[in-house]
């Protein structure tokens, strides 16, 4: 069992599943207010990783969505000041997860194993929001 700290959007029906998907498989979720937190770019940058800069965003965000924000344009530092801005344009959700820092649900990294095909059933396989809890072990 880990202890979690899920940001979320509040209201955002695919972070309310994802959630569940955690507390359903035993873990202990406490869920924050992505828009209201206070980030800097320093603290935001431990969610990402190795993960590419494009990968960094909501793609579903308004100014991703209309082209006003282009992900795959942008360099590091103007990805963070741009989210520190406006994080509705940081992926959903971040995750601390026994003070590990990660961004996206993604069921195989979350669980610290392949999961064989976990996603290819899944109808939203980039958030895991309609996999099954079963599918998600604790991770180790």
């Amino acid at each position: 069992m880990a202890r979690i700290i899920f940001y979320q959007k509040p209201g955002c029906r695919t972070n309310t599943r994802q959630r569940a998907m955690l507390l359903a498989a035993g873990h202990l979720v406490e869920a924050r207010d992505l828009l209201a937190e206070p980030w800097t770019a320093e603290r935001l940058r431990a969610f990402f990783g190795a993960l590419p800069v494009a990968e960094w965003f909501n793609r579903a965000a308004p100014r991703v969505k209309n082209g006003e924000v282009l992900p795959t344009a942008l360099t590091a530092e103007a990805a963070l000041a741009l989210m520190v801005a406006d994080p509705l344009l940081i992926r959903r959700p971040l995750l601390e997860i026994d003070g590990h820092c990660r961004a996206g649900f993604d069921i195989a990294r979350l669980a610290g194993t392949e999961i064989a095909d976990a996603r290819e059933d899944c109808a939203h396989p980039q958030s895991g929001a309609d996999c099954g809890a079963a599918s998600l072990p604790p991770p180790g």
